[in-house]
């Protein structure tokens, strides 16, 4: 997952007071953050112990790791946003003059304000009434659960208005809190049009005011939240705490318990120096060939990613250990950014990758299944890559390279095994059934804390809390977004768009094949805007029925469509991805435009391949 250029949480301070309560609140909220991981962790782990070596199942460990899971992502989303750290599209906002783009991130927070205002009642109204609910195993009211809701969306709300002070003057603040509370004062008020236009309020609410905000740098969750609020508020009677539990449904579904699991993982696995093994032995093994240590980045992106849930997470990992060598040998920064940039898109589908699991989530597709079938499209894309490496550098000059021995790649291997096994037991034993995504993630987090402590004797624990609170804040960002994602998802089905959707779709000429190209297209749009998490949890459920109606198989499609994404996220100029990219390797972004072109084109011909032959995404799958 890619945070698009957050709002500097390091800006200079405003009054003292308020600087003050922010950092002592900020840390308190970080920590109890960092708390929830490790508990988490600890509740789930549990119940695998019991129930694979005690054959004794804690029937209360997953109720009560739900529960917290609730809270886990409500306080990360409040850390996220004091860290700066929610998703945004800011291509637009940084090519404006800096008055200007100060003015504009300044109401990027208030857009949020506003938001988190008018949904404080309905939120707390709406852990009112689930109080009345006992859940099943721990026999405790849900409004234990249900009230992480209104108390996050409190704290939030407190939390934008002490990071006001910090990132605007006087003046600023004054002129973004009087605009938006205008903008939605006169929405209110134009209450009475709204009733008369029917559905092209879907066009007022989901294209104008989503493309308003989004453009304008406002998180791109509280840009879904925005629209789907005034749009079921204003337009329809619907009850608000409705809206609330939308959001909660889509926060809640039990395949996401994974995400932070897996997140933290691949801080355990960078940290350990996991990757730095893979890594090494690769470079044994290919680095005297031409064009070698970029077939290294090719694979070591393969190996690692999907585990760390965030691109620039597995992007950290590898680019410092390869980028220095691979310059001596004569390789320009631009052409190694966009080889970068270019893997990852490649390994979108690589499991156990979060969109995957998110896919799973909001479809109810096989986690299993897309697991299987993820592997091969991303090799198809690989070789598309390394057809490319092997043009641009069949001339190299390898006269001063090293050339390891049999026996030295061996001892490589020996060392790296550990690391190297860890993602293929993982994906092994969720595509086998022997667990499931969430049991096997917290296996490979012991796993990995003991080859680091053991093995590879590498632990840094001043750099546990760290990764604690980089794992809440990343995990919040990324459940709130599904959350708003699904609670506009939901608006858009009560609209019946998703019906006139499915029906426009269907008429498109060429059947199943029409569509994918269709597809495709979209999606690398959306890739670019939205990134691939909320364009799936917002397109998925409408889109992947009509799939199925038109003959393309789930898993199909998925791959598809998740490539394309990946494609949008990581070309330039719009893909903030790709901008990420160039923030790990130090490199301008200019340098890189003209070698990504040639790596766009052959990411495009392998998603072609992969959508015109089925048999790459499906033909491995159990029938």
């Amino acid at each position: 997952m890619i945070s698009a250029s957050p709002l500097d949480a390091r800006a200079p301070a405003g009054p003292a007071l308020a600087f003050a309560i922010d950092r002592g609140l900020g840390r308190a909220i970080e920590w109890l953050a960092a708390a929830l991981v490790l508990v988490e962790i600890g509740v789930l782990f549990s119940g695998v112990v019991a129930r694979y070596v005690f054959h004794s199942p804690l029937v209360l460990s997953d109720e009560l790791a739900s529960i917290l899971f609730l809270w886990l992502s409500m306080l990360g989303a409040v850390v996220a946003l004091r860290r700066g750290e929610h998703m945004r599209m800011t291509a637009l906002v940084n090519g404006r003059s800096p008055q200007t783009r100060a003015l504009l991130e300044t109401f990027a927070i208030a857009a949020s304000v506003a938001f988190l205002a008018l949904v404080l009642a309905p939120a707390f109204d709406y852990a009112a009434e689930e109080r009345f609910i006992v859940t099943p195993a721990l026999e405790i009211s849900n409004g234990w659960r249900a009230a992480a809701i209104p108390l996050g969306m409190a704290l939030m709300l407190v939390t934008a208005l002490l990071r006001l002070p910090r990132v605007a003057t006087p003046g600023r603040i004054v002129v973004a809190l009087a605009g938006t509370a205008a903008i939605v004062a006169a929405f209110w008020l134009l209450a009475p049009l709204f009733g008369t236009l029917g559905k092209w309020n879907l066009v007022v609410f989901f294209v104008g005011v989503v493309a308003v905000t989004v453009f304008s740098g406002v998180p791109i969750a509280f840009s879904f939240a925005l629209a789907t609020f005034g749009y079921l508020a204003l337009t329809t009677s619907t009850p608000l705490p409705v809206i609330v539990g939308r959001l909660d449904e889509g926060m809640s579904h039990l395949i996401l318990l994974a995400v932070p699991l897996f997140i933290f993982l691949g801080s355990l696995i960078e940290m350990t120096g996991m990757a730095r093994a893979m890594i090494q032995f690769l470079a044994g093994l290919l680095g005297h060939v031409r064009g070698g240590l970029s077939y290294v980045l090719i694979g070591a992106m393969y190996l690692v990613s999907g585990i760390s849930g965030s691109k620039i997470a597995d992007m950290a990992a590898i680019a410092p250990v390869l980028f220095p060598e691979m310059q001596k040998r004569g390789a320009k920064p631009g052409d190694l950014v966009a080889l970068l940039a270019a893997t990852g898109a490649q390994t979108e589908t690589i499991p156990p990758s979060i969109v995957l699991i998110t896919i799973g989530s909001v479809t109810g597709i096989s986690i299993a299944a897309l697991f299987t079938g993820g592997l091969l499209p991303a090799v198809v894309l690989g070789l598309a890559l390394c057809s490319v490496v092997w043009w641009r550098y069949r001339g190299e000059d390898l006269s001063g390279v090293q050339r390891f021995r049999a026996g030295e790649i061996a001892r490589f291997a020996l060392v790296a095994l550990p690391a190297i096994a860890l993602p293929f037991v993982i994906r092994a034993a969720v595509v086998e059934g022997v667990a499931t995504a969430t049991e096997v993630s917290t296996i490979g987090i012991v796993y990995a804390a003991l080859v680091g402590l053991l093995v590879y004797r590498r632990f840094e624990w001043s750099r546990l809390l760290p990764m604690l609170v980089e794992t809440a804040s990343l995990s919040g960002a990324i459940i709130f977004i599904v959350g708003c994602a699904t609670a506009m998802a939901w608006g858009l089905t009560q609209s019946g768009f998703s019906q006139d959707l499915a029906a426009l779709m269907k008429t498109i000429p060429g059947g199943a094949y029409g569509f994918l190209a269709v597809s495709i297209v979209a999606f690398v749009v959306l890739g670019s805007v939205l990134e691939g998490i909320p364009a799936i949890v917002l397109f998925g459920p409408l889109l992947f029925p009509i799939a199925r109606a038109v003959g393309v198989h789930e898993v199909h499609y998925a791959m598809v469509v998740i490539f394309a994404m990946g494609i949008g996220l990581f070309a330039p100029p719009f893909g903030v991805g790709y901008y990420g990219a160039c923030a790990i390797s130090r490199v301008d972004p200019s340098e890189g435009m003209r070698p990504i072109v040639g790596y766009v084109i052959a990411l495009l011909v392998g998603l072609v391949l992969v959508a015109a032959v089925p048999w790459f995404s499906i033909g491995f799958l159990k029938v």
